[in-house]
């Protein structure tokens, strides 16, 4: 598997944000995947894991799908469905990938879930490639 291009500040792949999640990014040829713990951290309830950081991973693990094909894509919507909660200190494995694309537009489905192919979350999502001037300076940012 080949690592994906990050943006070290980023909140959710930065290696340089302190208060960030620092995940780590590869690509098996067909999807994007990482590997988390859920962290205290980032806790909603008690003992549970919070849904908006779900869900900026799944964004995250969808649109590397994207990245790591060589296209720069920003994101247009996208749906989280939440299925189960994640507790606290559960290990989790993320993966994304790309369903469709026609034009600039990329449609792209994720899910969460745990070494049990338990499945916690899914997600849709749809990203819109960067033109040129934005894909400029998004290539500046990666690492």
């Amino acid at each position: 598997m080949k690592e994906i291009s990050k943006y070290s500040n980023c909140f959710v792949c930065g290696d340089k944000n302190p208060q960030g999640l620092a995940a780590r990014f590869y690509y098996d040829g067909q999807q994007a995947i990482t590997e988390i713990v859920a962290t205290e951290q980032f806790e909603g309830y008690r003992d549970i894991y919070h849904g908006g950081i779900i869900s900026a991973l799944l964004d995250e693990v969808m649109i590397k799908a994207i990245l790591a094909i060589d296209r720069f894509a920003v994101t247009a919507e996208i749906t989280v469905r939440f299925l189960k909660p994640v507790r606290i200190n559960s290990k989790l494995i993320f993966v994304g990938k790309v369903v469709k694309s026609k034009g600039r537009v990329f449609l792209t489905e994720g899910e969460v879930r745990d070494k049990s192919n338990e499945i916690y979350a899914t997600a849709t999502g749809k990203y819109i490639e960067a033109r040129t001037e934005l894909r400029r300076e998004l290539m500046k940012s990666l690492d």
